[in-house]
C-alpha cells in the first residue's frame, strides 16, 4: 500500500521536517513538502521530495498554473503530486510525530458512534477542560463544552476514510481560546469517536488521514481566509460524506505541537469570518441537495463550492480552482 506524507512550509529544514523524514524513510512513505515563494532557495532534506514554486508551477496539472501563491492552500499540488497513493497524511511543519504517528492505518474502524445530530465538540471528549476546536461556532459553546460520551464505551466497527488525529501539548484551538483559556494541554487517552450523519465538528489539517475514495475532499480553498481554509473544507468534506454513509474518526493523539510564532490578533482577525459564519455555513450546506453515492463526490464538491461563493463565504474566483482541482485528481499523469 503506497503511503505518503504532505507538508507545506515557507521553513529550512527545521526539527520537525527532520524527524517527519527520517520517520517517512524508515516506514516507507513518500514524503512530500510544498514551498512557497519565501522558502529557503537551497532547501535539501534526505527522504523528502520538495518542490519548490519554480518546481510547482511545471507540474503537469491545470491547477499548478491558476492557485495563488503565498497562501496554505499550496498544499494542494502535494495532494495532487501523491493522488497514485492509497493513504495520504497530513500534518504541518511544527507538529512533532510521535512513534504511533507512523502506525498502520486501517479504514474499517472500531469507534464509539456518535448519534448526536448537530453539533458536538469532540474536544471535550478527550479533556476535562473547557475546551474546543477552532472552527466551532462561539455562540454554542456554553452548551457544548461538558463531557458529552454517554454510550459506556460501546466500540462499533464504522467506515472512516476521513480520519482526524489530535495533537498535545498546543492543541488546535481558536486565538479567543488562546488568549483566555489554559495551554499548554495534553488530551486524555480515550477510544476513538465516529462522527456520522447529521453531526458536525470541524477537522483541521494538522494531523489528518484521507484513504483514496476521499481523496476530492482533500481540497483547499484558497480565495477565504487562511484561517479558515482548511476548516471549511472539514464542513464541506463532512457533508458529503454524509452522502457515502462515511462517518468522521477523531483519534488519540499522535503528534504534539511546538507551535510556529503567531500574531493572536491577527489570528483573530483572520477567524471573524468563522466566529460569524460557521454555523451559517453548515446550515447552508446541511439545506443542499445531493446526490448519494461516491461517484457523485465531484459533482456535489462543485455545488457546494458554488453553494459557498453565491453566499458570498469564499470569492467567486474559487470556483476555476475547484474545477481544475477535479479534472487533475481525475486526470493520470
Amino acid at each position: 500500500m503506497k503511503k505518503s506524507l504532505v507538508i507545506t512550509s515557507i521553513a529550512a529544514p527545521n526539527p520537525v521536517l527532520k524527524k517527519c523524514a527520517e520517520g517517512a524513510k524508515e516506514h516507507k512513505f513518500n514524503f512530500i513538502v510544498m514551498g512557497d515563494v519565501i522558502s529557503p532557495p537551497d532547501f535539501k532534506l534526505d527522504a523528502c521530495d520538495f518542490f519548490s514554486i519554480e518546481a510547482q508551477e511545471k507540474l503537469p496539472f491545470k491547477l499548478a498554473g491558476i492557485l495563488p501563491k503565498r497562501h496554505y492552500g499550496r498544499k494542494n499540488l502535494g495532494y495532487l503530486v501523491a493522488k497514485d497513493s492509497e493513504i495520504i497524511i497530513e500534518t504541518d511543519d511544527d507538529n512533532f510525530p510521535r512513534d504511533n504517528f507512523w502506525a498502520q492505518r486501517e479504514r474499517m474502524i472500531s469507534a464509539e458512534k456518535v448519534e448526536h445530530k448537530g453539533w458536538y465538540n469532540v474536544y471535550a471528549d478527550f479533556s476535562k477542560e473547557n475546551i474546543w476546536p477552532r472552527g466551532f461556532p462561539l455562540e454554542i459553546l456554553q452548551d457544548a463544552v461538558s463531557p458529552n460520551r454517554k454510550n459506556d464505551g460501546k466500540l462499533t466497527s464504522v467506515d472512516c476514510p476521513i480520519q482526524q488525529g489530535l495533537a498535545d501539548e498546543n492543541p488546535d484551538v481558536d486565538a479567543v481560546y488562546r488568549m483566555t483559556m489554559k495551554l499548554p494541554v495534553d488530551f486524555e487517552k480515550r477510544n476513538s469517536l465516529a462522527l456520522g450523519n447529521g453531526t458536525w465538528c470541524p477537522f483541521n489539517s494538522q494531523n489528518t488521514t484521507w484513504f483514496k475514495d476521499a481523496f476530492p475532499l482533500m481540497y483547499l480553498p484558497s480565495f477565504c481566509s487562511f484561517r479558515m481554509t482548511d476548516i471549511w473544507r472539514s464542513f464541506i468534506a463532512q457533508r458529503i460524506a454524509w452522502t457515502c454513509d462515511w462517518n468522521i474518526l477523531f483519534h488519540n493523539a499522535t503528534v504534539w505541537q511546538e507551535r510556529n510564532a503567531h500574531n493572536l490578533l491577527k489570528d483573530f482577525a483572520d477567524e471573524v469570518p468563522g466566529y460569524l459564519n460557521n454555523a451559517k455555513i453548515c446550515k447552508d450546506l446541511e439545506d443542499l441537495d445531493l446526490k448519494s453515492g461516491k461517484d457523485n463526490i465531484a459533482e456535489n464538491l462543485l455545488r457546494c463550492y458554488r453553494m459557498m461563493t453565491e453566499n458570498k463565504y469564499i470569492g467567486i474566483e474559487e470556483l476555476p480552482l475547484v474545477e481544475a482541482w477535479i479534472h487533475d485528481l481525475s486526470t493520470s499523469v
